[in-house]
């Protein structure tokens, strides 16, 4: 089984790139974003893989960190997704992204990468809303808060706080990555005035 791949990419194609490792094209699919990083003849490029064998097939699929192809596995969990889907959710929402909109169940956030439908995007925020957390590393806090809020559970000073900075504009995500802060840095029992002043200070730094 392969896991990782470090060599030379030889060539772009149109969903895939070969990646030449000591002599040996190695055919890699990878998301619009991935694939975007390359023209061709980039040097020591490094890939983590995930190898799909079936009795007519072996596909390598190719991702820029280990964290990435742990979301791509978990996003075939679900019904409906697969491998195509979550290469396409990877290549339209960024690993930070996908973790908040599954926390604050915005399927229609994640109902914008192609070829995924409204059903498919509400059993994703469903079905993976409590491995989110887990899966989200340094922005667990963040994400932790953004379930609560999703889940309708939050303290109130933190629902007055994100409501306050999305009628001023900001999106949900925004709202409330920045009161996630606050609260870290004013505590748990600060109130939505200050969780809206040190939110605002974020925001705008």
């Amino acid at each position: 089984m392969i896991g990782k791949l470090k060599g030379r990419v030889d060539a772009v194609l149109d969903d895939s790139l070969i990646l030449d490792v000591q002599g040996v094209g190695y055919e890699v699919f990878g998301s619009s974003k991935l694939l975007g990083q390359y023209r061709g003849g980039e040097e020591g490029v490094e890939l983590w893989i995930d190898t799909l064998v079936r009795e007519d097939l072996i596909r390598l699929n190719g991702f820029s960190s280990q964290q990435e192809r742990q979301w791509f596995r978990l996003l075939q969990s679900v019904q409906g997704v697969g491998a195509k889907v979550a290469l396409a959710i990877l290549g339209t929402l960024p690993i930070g992204d996908l973790a908040s909109a599954i926390a604050l169940q915005d399927k229609a956030m994640v109902a914008r990468a192609p070829g995924v439908g409204p059903k498919v995007a509400q059993r994703i925020v469903a079905e993976l809303k409590d491995k989110a957390p887990a899966m989200s590393g340094d922005a667990t806090g963040t994400i932790g808060l953004q379930q609560e809020l999703g889940e309708g559970v939050a303290a109130s000073a933190v629902v007055d706080a994100v409501s306050a900075l999305t009628n001023l504009g900001y999106s949900a995500q925004q709202a409330s990555g920045a009161v996630a802060q606050a609260v870290k840095d004013a505590g748990e029992d600060a109130p939505a005035a200050t969780l809206i002043r040190l939110g605002l200070k974020a925001l705008s730094s």
